[in-house]
């Protein structure tokens, strides 16, 4: 996940801090209890070993692939094997290979579960003394602190950032220029960039006619996962000591007031002001896996900034901007920052690290942008290269957007919380009915409240 700005923020360090003291179970054993796997041979000559890199079936992941010729060139004694799963069956495989002794070396949280379900589950290797032993320095990799701090726990590390996205907003200026309307800002100090104007500019350029081929809605509002999207607003659904107690809160509070009013808002956008699509319409407009603003119907769209990756494909002009002020002081982004982790039952600890140190170096972060199609890289260094990226979309809007999501973000809640791809399904699941209309959020969020203190106390 980009932080790619050596300028940390204040709330972002407040937040970042908070998961310095996680407690909880055991993350894991140290490098130090861990046999390296490289034998030695008669000669004195290491012998070569395989490390397992496990991944997400798709290119902007398994373009990993293309980079260990390199890897392996530097490091004739390591190979690299790459193992796969789609994303919805990510986190599934990897518990059945860990239980059938066939345990990745080098993986991240890549599918519904995070980093606070790992260091739980006691997956994760600590990496402390391997990187005393490596002489590993962030600096050197251009990886600001604040985002290795995500990934410590009571000043244990057990990850290492390798990208970067954030919460941001695309717009089709095509629609925008048809509607006559001022381009949003991508200066998050832009105090006239509201949630009501966004309202107000989307009400313009939304067209709903019988035609499906001729309806349009002004935007798709998508911030976060589910369980987050009231901290938009200012809305806290977990207890403060979520982030302090291992990513276990002691209380939730989806059927408050003030979180039901919070997603009231995003709703209305739907039914009420109606300049939000249903998602049976996006649908159809745009398949199951589709995206409608891709189709260019949409004239902006709220999400994370994996969405950029497609931007040079787009058949419209494409902008990109600052999330509105959602009357949140703090917080207007999620930051979704992904760590390559080392699995406890690794027996080739110190070559997965190697190739954990290859793959955050500012040469091959910048090479990973093309490669990927548009992967954000932590390395600050190469972050410049990445603002490029994008055709006919301004590198100075890139950067803003970036630098002010770290200024206003807060790490996504699925990196934080334990049990996290159970919490997610249940939301999926129980939110259906309001997302097609067919229930009252009031309906809902006392289910809501109870079955995830349920899986909480599991």
């Amino acid at each position: 996940m980009k932080k790619n700005r050596k300028n940390v923020v204040s709330l972002l360090t407040a937040s970042l801090l908070l998961l310095t003291t996680l407690s909880g179970c055991s993350g894991g054993k140290s490098a130090g209890n861990v046999a390296s796997g490289s034998d030695k041979g008669s000669g004195g000559k290491s012998d070569p070993v395989t490390i397992t890199y496990y991944t997400i079936d798709s290119e902007d992941r398994t373009f990993v692939e293309k980079l260990i010729p390199d890897f392996e060139k530097e490091h004739p004694n390591i190979k690299v094997k790459v193992e796969k799963a789609p994303y919805e069956q990510f986190d599934s495989k990897l518990q059945t290979l860990i239980a059938g002794g066939k345990s990745p070396d080098v993986t991240s949280h890549y599918g519904y579960g995070g980093f606070a379900e790992y260091y739980n589950k006691g997956m994760l290797l600590d990496l402390t003394d391997l990187i005393q032993e490596e002489g590993f320095n962030a600096d050197d990799y251009h990886i600001p602190d604040n985002l290795m701090k995500i990934y410590k726990v009571k000043d244990r590390t057990y990850g290492i950032p390798v990208n970067m996205y954030v919460t941001l907003m695309l717009y089709n200026k095509d629609m925008f220029d048809a509607a006559k309307l001022e381009y949003p800002p991508s200066d998050y100090e832009d105090k006239s960039w509201t949630f009501d104007k966004m309202v107000e500019d989307a009400k313009k350029m939304t067209v709903v006619s019988s035609d499906i081929s001729k309806t349009q809605y002004g935007v798709d509002f998508t911030w976060s996962e589910r369980d987050m999207r009231p901290l938009y607003f200012g809305a806290e659904p977990y207890s403060e000591d979520t982030w302090t107690n291992g990513g276990v809160p002691s209380e939730t509070h989806f059927d408050s007031l003030k979180v039901i009013a919070a997603y009231q808002k995003l709703f209305d956008l739907v039914f009420k002001d109606k300049v939000s699509p249903t998602s049976e319409w996006s649908k159809s407009v745009a398949g199951q896996n589709g995206d409608p603003f891709v189709a260019g119907k949409i004239g902006m769209s709220v999400g994370g900034s994996w969405n950029l990756a497609g931007a040079n494909d787009f058949p419209f002009k494409v902008g990109v901007s600052a999330v509105p002020w959602g009357g949140n002081d703090k917080v207007r982004s999620t930051l979704f920052v992904d760590p390559l982790l080392i699995l406890k039952d690794s027996k080739h600890p110190k070559e997965a690290f190697e190739w954990i140190k290859f793959l955050v170096s500012t040469e091959i972060q910048e090479k990973s942008i093309d490669l990927s199609g548009g992967n954000p890289p932590v390395n600050t260094e190469a972050a410049e290269a990445y603002y490029k990226h994008f055709d006919g979309i301004d590198p100075e809007d890139v950067k803003k957007v970036y630098e002010g999501a770290v200024k206003y973000g807060y790490e996504s809640y699925n990196h934080l919380v334990t049990h996290y791809s159970q919490i997610n399904d249940m939301f999926i699941n129980e939110m259906q009915p309001v997302e097609t209309g067919h229930k009252t959020l009031e309906e809902v969020m006392s289910t809501i409240q109870k079955k995830v203190t349920e899986i909480i106390k599991r």
